[in-house]
């Protein structure tokens, strides 16, 4: 199995921290979320991990990690950057995470055994991590409503009420070469300009409307967290 970070883009909302480093190479207690993240990867199991550069790409050329770069990582969105590994995505099953999270190597281990072509993980007690990172959860909070069989039913938009988001999407999930042939379908009827604004929840709410494919969700309630702000650390680092 092989795992893709996506570190493409620079983390503008992250301010004065990213100004000379990439997102990824934020420390949250003494590490970097990189090392975090390649510390539990491998220690599920997988060895071979690439990474889709753009915004100081120079800086992560000494991690050991097969480089996919993304030289329009300033016009395009996370979707576009996942495209640039499309040689890994369409010759086997590859875990997908994002590089602003860190995670147990239990999150990589239970969507490694998921039995589905796309699966996502998730976070059933998103609320009280929310509710500290947000004066009002629903201010950054996504819906994301599954059906009683863990399949994902909605995936992206506005919540107008907590009811609406049965779970925290996490930014970890696995593509098989059948889930990526089924979004390059979907991206190549599109125009240039959507297909570059493309993110990845917005495309996985695609994947659901054509119908063409389930997607499944994967309870995950071990530790992790998503990096946004320097409050985000200051949270993470008194919880740990």
């Amino acid at each position: 199995m092989r795992a893709l970070i996506l570190a493409a883009g620079r983390g503008s909302r992250m301010k004065q921290m990213t100004d000379e480093r990439p997102k990824c190479l934020v420390e949250l207690n003494g590490r970097s979320l990189l090392d975090h993240q390649l510390a539990s990867l491998r220690a599920a199991g997988i060895d071979e991990i690439g990474i889709v550069t753009g915004y100081r790409r120079e800086m992560l050329a000494d991690k050991g990690l097969i480089e996919f770069h993304n030289p329009r990582w300033q016009e395009t969105n996370m979707v576009s950057s996942l495209a640039c590994a499309a040689q890994w995505l369409e010759a086997g099953s590859c875990v997908v995470s994002y590089s602003d999270i860190f995670y147990e190597p239990e999150a990589v281990s239970l969507l490694i055994e998921a039995s589905a072509e796309l699966a996502v993980t998730y976070d059933p007690n998103w609320l009280g991590l929310w509710s500290r990172r947000f004066g009002d959860p629903l201010d950054d909070a996504e819906t994301f409503r599954m059906d009683d069989k863990g399949f994902l039913l909605e995936i992206g938009n506005r919540p107008t009420h907590v009811d609406k988001v049965q779970g925290q999407y996490m930014g970890l999930l696995r593509f098989t070469p059948t889930a990526w042939a089924e979004i390059t379908r979907i991206r190549a009827a599109l125009g240039a300009a959507e297909r570059d604004r493309m993110h990845m929840t917005g495309t996985l709410q695609r994947v659901i409307e054509a119908g063409r494919m389930a997607v499944k969700t994967v309870a995950y309630g071990g530790s992790w967290g998503e990096i946004d702000s320097a409050s985000d650390l200051d949270i993470y680092s008194a919880a740990s």
